[in-house]
Order: C-alpha cells, then sequence, then structure tokens
C-alpha cells in the first residue's frame, strides 16, 4: 500500500517539487554526514558524491541548448556546480567543512519552496 502511494504522490508531483523534495533529501545527507566522525569515509563520500552528481545533473541540464531557463540563471547554476565539486573535494581532504554545501542547498531549496513554505 505504502509504495502504492508513494508511486502516486511522485507521478503528481511538479519537476520543481521533484526538485525541492531531492534536494532536501541530499542535504538531509549532507547534514547527517557532518556529524559523524572524520573516519566514517564512507558516510562522508556518499553524501558529498549524491550531492556533486545532483549539482552535475543541473549543470548539464542548463547547457541543453533546449533548456528554457534564462542564461544568467543557466551560468549561475554551471558556476554552482563547478563550486560544488571543488568544495567536496576540500571537505574530503579535510580543508573545508560541509556547511557551505548544506548552506547552498538550504538557498536553492527556498526558491523551490511552495508559497509560504519553510526549506529543510
Amino acid at each position: 500500500m505504502l509504495k502504492a502511494y508513494s508511486q502516486a504522490s511522485t507521478r503528481t508531483e511538479t519537476p520543481r517539487e521533484m526538485e525541492y523534495r531531492l534536494f532536501g533529501q541530499v542535504t538531509r545527507a549532507l547534514m547527517h554526514a557532518s556529524t559523524v566522525d572524520a573516519s566514517d569515509v564512507k558516510t562522508r563520500i556518499d553524501a558529498l558524491d549524491w550531492n556533486r552528481r545532483l549539482w552535475s545533473v543541473l549543470a548539464t541540464d542548463c547547457s541543453d541548448s533546449e533548456n528554457a531557463l534564462n542564461n544568467p540563471l543557466k551560468a549561475q547554476i554551471i558556476s554552482i556546480s563547478l563550486f560544488v565539486g571543488r568544495h567536496s573535494s576540500a571537505v574530503m581532504r579535510g580543508d573545508e567543512d560541509f556547511e557551505t554545501l548544506i548552506d547552498i542547498n538550504r538557498s536553492i531549496m527556498q526558491g523551490l519552496a511552495p508559497q509560504g513554505s519553510q526549506a529543510a
């Protein structure tokens, strides 16, 4: 029953709602990874990789000529994606922390949130 509900809810989501939900899941993974011991490399890498892949997909989508977003916004998303990749590597080296990545995702979620909603 739960699986059927989940599939029905996914089918009725708008792309914006799906992006919001995905950013929420990835951001929660980053938040969790930020609390584990540095020796828990798997948890940390998994969260960073998931976030990096999300941003990579967004950047790839923005490079598609059929993408309807305006060019300055597409350029900003691609730029953020590049930053996320560099910052993720710095987090794994221990040179940076997760907070910047979490803050970026939260900002995006605020922009995607339905009117009157609060981001995670």
